[in-house]
């Protein structure tokens, strides 16, 4: 692979400076608002962190540029289109195998700090009216820049030790955010949930790095995705039953981290919980941040995962089998926020389904090097759809909040006829449904074709048939969400966690703040255009690998194009469209069941398969019997009891020893003539004292 050109021509003086400052601003908005001015004047830490993440968007756009115009445009500099702003050795493990600390500019991190910094800067902005009357609002804004910080440090990492370290910051972040009402007990118990199943996937990341850097020699991705690392993990340990490939394990392994950050099923119990917190932090965490920080990985390790076809089949069967659940419980909540959640969910399996429908090809090279052949059509796909989908999810956020600061209620079926009083909530609302739907020409439609082009184009039928049955789903309960909503009469749901009479009074005057609005118009105009103005850039640019003559890799290009998937992806969205319609608008379906009479496929949805109660069942019933309950037993029984007796031990020779010193002095006198005469004694019988004395002359 070629390596990365550290750039340190004059030429690139600003760009750097740029760089750093990406780093720096968000860091200085947590350690000024943290430390000193979110706890005198919280009004000015909303104001200040904005600022700094309004002049982070700036130099993330001037690093982009710079980009584009020193390295992309320079194929003959940087044949791999990969570049260093700046790097500084940070661990060293002796030998050639080391840590560094660096910013690294390829397409994908280009393209994330830029979207990450767009929406934490709008967030930001809109935090300053949502947090208005919320205590701890400064230390809000603190948490707040100290996640962004976290997410573009793992973003421009170019070692998995950097990545590692930021992964871990951003998990931390998110549990700080995620419980930021700490006097909530729902809040406190979710953030706990978010933290324990993140960290869980994260130590079967941390045995993966060290396996790839201990195998491989380095820890730097343009090393570990190159051919040699590939090969050298190509070997098969064990024998027998027992054997298995190094290069299998190794890839599983990290993908558990991205695993459990994404909330692939099983591990997405955390994500609709973590809706106890601020809905800012929902709209950051579920854009384009945190969720997406595993599909990221995942993406940036692509080329190690092409030569595992296995492993791709297990990212492709995870993402798929987590956009269709997601989008079927989907169409049964009643909570605006866990609606949402779960079509990020779904949204992400559909990213990682594109990730895993590549068809690898791997063949011995010279020197015992493995040359992998992969259509990167669904590369370029999911990550093209992170793009699209970080301005239409974090719009369908934003807008959530601002229709549960006027209803005071999260609760669906306290919504209901408010297009007229919140017309501009309305308009961006309907265009975020409709690109999440999939429709021509909002962004959606142009991400979601890749998707399920890249996998027709490779053959990948059943995984097709996912993707369509997800659209069709998504549509459905979108329109559901968007009519209950907006349409129809104002309702109180009388069950509402909420004050049932305050709930209905807030329909009679629901307001849009000009700070929560301007966002939404904001976000509302890429959500529209993106998917025109992005689709050729990414499928020209955005490819894990180039050319060259350490890596011989063969660029296949994107579908060609298959006119009848796209019209049988529109048709199933319409039919989604048109059913929502009937159920919720003519014949005003109401938004769930008052009580568990509902059919019982709807209770099952409802209640999400019942993962919740699995892991319940097996924390509390087989944690508690076989492993809580011994482990108890073995600490009092073993434990405890070896550390009480030698304690006991210990005392009895104390009570003994404590006899001789009672402060006589006739008695210690006696005692030091006794041991005089006894080491006399062996002085003169010949032991080995002798040699002992002279020493210590």
């Amino acid at each position: 692979m070629d390596n990365p050109v550290l750039l340190t021509q004059e030429a690139w003086s600003s760009l750097q400076t740029a760089a750093w400052a990406v780093l720096i601003l968000p860091l200085l908005s947590f350690l000024v608002n943290g430390l000193w001015l979110g706890r005198k004047h919280e009004r000015a830490a909303g104001w200040t962190a904005t600022a700094l993440l309004g002049a982070t968007l700036a130099c993330a756009l001037h690093v982009a540029s710079g980009w584009r115009s020193l390295v992309l445009q320079h194929p003959e500099l940087y044949p791999s289109r990969t570049a260093l702003a700046w790097e500084h050795v940070w661990l060293n493990f002796g030998g050639n195998l080391s840590a560094r600390l660096g910013f690294y500019l390829d397409p994908a991190s280009v393209m994330m700090i830029v979207v990450v910094s767009a929406i934490s800067f709008l967030v930001h902005f809109y935090s300053i009216r949502y947090m208005k009357h919320e205590r701890g609002a400064g230390r809000f804004f603190a948490l707040l820049s100290l996640f962004t910080f976290a997410m573009l440090g793992l973003i421009v990492s170019g070692n998995l030790i950097q990545t590692f370290f930021f992964w871990e910051l951003v998990g931390a972040a998110s549990y700080l955010l995620i419980g930021f009402w700490y006097t909530k007990p729902a809040a406190v118990a979710a953030s706990k949930k978010a933290f324990v199943l993140t960290r869980f996937a994260d130590a079967f990341f941390l045995m993966g790095v060290l396996l790839t850097g201990v195998n491989t020699g380095s820890f730097d991705f343009l090393v570990v995705n190159g051919p040699a690392a590939a090969a050298e993990l190509n070997r098969t340990l064990g024998a027998g039953l027992f054997a298995f490939k190094l290069l299998s394990v190794t890839t599983v392994l990290l993908y558990m981290g991205a695993w459990g950050k994404s909330a692939m099923f099983p591990f997405h119990v955390w994500l609709p919980d973590a809706m106890e917190g601020p809905t800012p932090v929902s709209a950051l965490i579920h854009s384009a941040t945190m969720v997406v920080a595993g599909v990221y990985l995942t993406a940036r390790l692509f080329p190690l995962f092409a030569a595992a076809e296995h492993t791709l089949q297990l990212v492709a069967f995870t993402g798929a089998l987590t956009a269709v659940f997601a989008a079927a419980v989907a169409c049964t909540q009643t909570d605006l926020k866990r609606i949402l959640a779960f079509s990020t969910l779904s949204q992400l399996g559909l990213m990682m389904l594109a990730l895993g429908v590549s068809i690898p090809t791997v063949a011995n090279g010279g020197g015992g090097a493995v040359t992998t052949i992969a259509n990167t059509a669904g590369y370029t796909a999911a990550l093209f759809h992170v793009f699209t989908h970080a301005f239409f999810k974090s719009l369908l956020f934003l807008s959530a909040g601002v229709i549960i600061h006027a209803i005071h209620s999260n609760d669906l079926r306290d919504a209901g006829g408010l297009r007229k009083k919140m017309p501009w909530t309305y308009i961006s609302t309907l265009a975020a449904c409709l690109a999440l739907a999939g429709l021509w020409p909002f962004a959606g439609f142009f991400s979601k074709e890749e998707i399920l082009g890249a996998a027709l184009g490779n053959g990948h039928f059943t995984f097709v048939a996912a993707g369509l049955l997800t659209g069709g789903l998504t549509a459905f309960y979108m329109t559901r969400y968007f009519v209950l909503v907006f349409h129809g009469s104002a309702r109180t749901h009388a069950s509402s966690a909420m004050n049932a009479d305050h709930a209905g009074a807030a329909h009679h005057g629901p307001t849009e703040p000009l700070l929560m609005v301007l966002p939404l118009i904001v976000l509302t105009v890429p959500s529209v255009l993106v998917g025109w103005l992005g689709r050729n850039a990414f499928l020209k640019d955005m490819l894990p690998w180039t050319s060259s003559a350490t890596a011989p890799v063969e660029h296949l290009e994107a579908h060609a194009g298959f006119p009848w998937m796209v019209l049988v992806a529109t048709a199933l969205a319409l039919s989604g469209i048109g059913t929502g319609l009937y159920l919720y608008g003519r014949k005003r379906w109401t938004a769930g069941y008052a009580d568990d009479r509902g059919p019982w496929l709807y209770r099952i949805l409802r209640d999400k398969l019942y993962v919740d109660e699995v892991y319940s069942f097996l924390i509390r019933k087989v944690g508690s019997r076989f492993v809580i309950t011994p482990a108890d037993w073995a600490e009092r029984k073993i434990l405890n009891a070896s550390f009480d007796q030698g304690g006991g031990v210990l005392n009895k020779l104390a009570r003994g020893l404590s006899r001789y010193q009672n402060g006589q002095v006739q008695r210690s006198v006696a005692t030091a003539l006794l041991g005089l005469v006894l080491l006399l004694a062996l002085y003169f019988s010949g032991s080995p004292l002798p040699h002992l004395f002279g020493s210590l002359k």
